[in-house]
């Protein structure tokens, strides 16, 4: 038996950042095909349960009404919201009913809200929403086909899938949100509209993964100090003043000069208090916390973050197992005849 959770956000991609930006809005019909072609990956390595997250859209029924399924299929069973708290509690319950692999269809707010109700499942997350820098952009039938090998255990777990790290907001000594890419400290009182646009309101910048080649906050950490996504440090940037310029592209054709007024690296179980209050703080491009003068705020690095799918290196995995493409007359497991010419 195998159980594969599906999780899809019909609000990625959509936020305020697609009209003071130049991104373009990504398409729920596109959504829906995505999910197809996921759940014929699942079938074509034999998964044979699938439980998804219903939403408002219906993305999940829309992607079965042109396919035949074998597997059995369901959805998590409580009504919805239509806020992130919907996604939290789907995650928590594909988790409790034994999910080996969630594959999640949304951007870094909606992998955000998985880790929130989901501690040991491996999430396979594939990019809709804006600036994304925890999911990738993976083709549909591939990541279902590297999710069924995972949640099968045909591929072990240390040559499939790497464990992140995790940014930790702590308010009055208690442990209240979580990031997955980024912490910002925004020069606000109000969480408003969510979304970060306006540069000029960024004080400190915490990441835990960074790249030179990503897009959003995180790509001006990784012109200047990068971190890969299963590496265990963090960085802390304060702006301002006349300090060191970055020209980093912090929104779909958004392109922005800021400078660097201290870089600090953040080790594991280090905490940094923030020292700028009031303000808010923003989790993987979303503002979420007040931080109220008077209250003692701080960021903390963990290693205990989500364990993630590498497609890469499940297929990699799946190669040199022979799985997909045994020798003449090797049978290596039961899959479905989805696909054969």
């Amino acid at each position: 038996m195998s159980l594969v959770g599906i999780i899809a956000n019909p609000a990625s991609g959509k936020d305020i950042r697609r009209l003071v930006a130049y991104g373009s809005v990504f398409d729920n019909q596109e959504k829906v095909r995505i999910v197809r072609r996921v759940l014929l990956g699942l079938l074509a390595v034999g998964v044979d349960q699938i439980c998804y997250m219903p939403d408002y859209f219906g993305i999940v029924e829309r992607a079965l009404t042109q396919i035949n399924i074998s597997a059995q299929i369901f959805h998590t069973g409580f009504r919805i919201r239509g806020n992130q708290e919907d996604t939290v509690q789907a995650a928590r319950i594909m988790e409790e009913r034994g999910a080996t692999c969630i594959v999640t269809v949304g951007g870094d707010g909606t992998n955000r809200a998985v880790a929130k109700g989901n501690a040991s499942v491996p999430v396979l997350p594939i990019s809709t929403g804006t600036n994304n820098v925890f999911p990738s952009m993976v083709e549909g039938t591939v990541a279902g086909l590297a999710a069924g090998l995972v949640a099968r255990k045909l591929v072990p777990l240390e040559e499939s899938t790497f464990s992140s790290t995790k940014l930790e907001v702590v308010l009055d000594g208690k442990v209240v949100d979580l990031a997955l890419v980024d912490a910002v400290v925004y020069d606000d009182l109000f969480v408003a509209s969510r979304a970060v646009w306006d540069m000029g309101k960024v004080r400190k910048i915490f990441l835990n993964r960074a790249a030179p080649d990503s897009i959003g906050l995180s790509s001006i950490g990784g012109l200047i100090h990068p971190i890969a996504a299963e590496e265990p440090q963090g960085v802390c940037l304060e702006l301002g003043g006349n300090g060191r310029p970055v020209m980093a592209p912090v929104a779909p054709g958004m392109i922005k000069k800021v400078f660097i007024k201290t870089k600090d690296v953040m080790k594991v179980g280090e905490e940094v208090e923030i020292r700028f209050a009031p303000s808010i703080l923003a989790l993987d491009g979303e503002r979420e916390v007040e931080v109220r003068k008077g209250q003692r705020a701080a960021i903390c690095l963990r290693k205990d973050g989500p364990i993630v799918v590498d497609v890469a290196r499940t297929m990699g995995g799946a190669m040199k197992r022979r799985i997909l493409a045994p020798e003449e007359n090797e049978v290596v497991a039961p899959f479905s005849s989805i696909g054969e010419i």
